[in-house]
């Protein structure tokens, strides 16, 4: 590359975020303020504090580290919180630079995605919640069974569980009943 074609990354227009081992140590005013917080705030911070709880950030640690070894590109949509805790719905993309250790150090996308939550949907763990977003990614059981480290039986307990107390018979119900309920 040219030094003409060289952006640094507080000049990306995308909210972007650059870390060592899941800490902050650089960022945009773009993903600042996407969450809220003044750029001083997040540098040398964990991403832990963008999350509801903790249980979702150790979850969604686990399936990164699985599936972004090796250099590879990930992605999902998850659901993270402001500095006032206000949450919200977020596709994540994210690369290593370290072939054999993912968080070594990694650059991150987070585009914010117009999906409301909706009570019923909060209702949900933060496993189906995960879950249920992969099913309609279109993910079959297996393929969420295999990127999550569960049985396939595990899975699907859930997908019946959350379709039982919802009323519902098949998949293509719930995936209509899941984007209904975070709209």
């Amino acid at each position: 590359m040219t030094p003409e074609t060289q952006f640094p990354l507080t000049d990306m227009p995308v909210p972007l975020v650059f870390a060592t081992h899941r800490i902050i140590r650089d960022c945009n005013s773009a993903f600042a303020d996407l969450f809220g917080f003044h750029r001083q705030e997040l540098i040398d911070r964990s991403f832990s504090r963008l999350y509801p709880g903790l249980a979702d950030f150790v979850r969604t640690g686990e399936l990164w580290s699985n599936h972004m070894a090796g250099g590879k590109i990930y992605y999902d949509e998850r659901i993270m919180a402001t500095a006032e805790g206000k949450r919200f719905w977020c596709k994540v993309n994210g690369r290593s630079r370290n072939l054999s250790d993912p968080f070594a150090e990694a650059i991150y996308c987070f585009q914010p995605l117009n999906r409301p939550l909706a009570d019923a949907a909060n209702r949900l763990t933060g496993r189906q919640r995960q879950i249920l977003t992969m099913i309609a990614q279109g993910k079959t059981s297996a393929d969420v069974a295999d990127e999550l480290k569960l049985s396939r039986r595990t899975v699907e307990a859930h997908r019946a569980r959350i379709m039982r107390s919802a009323g519902l018979k098949n998949a293509a119900e719930l995936v209509a009943w899941f984007s209904t309920e975070i709209e």
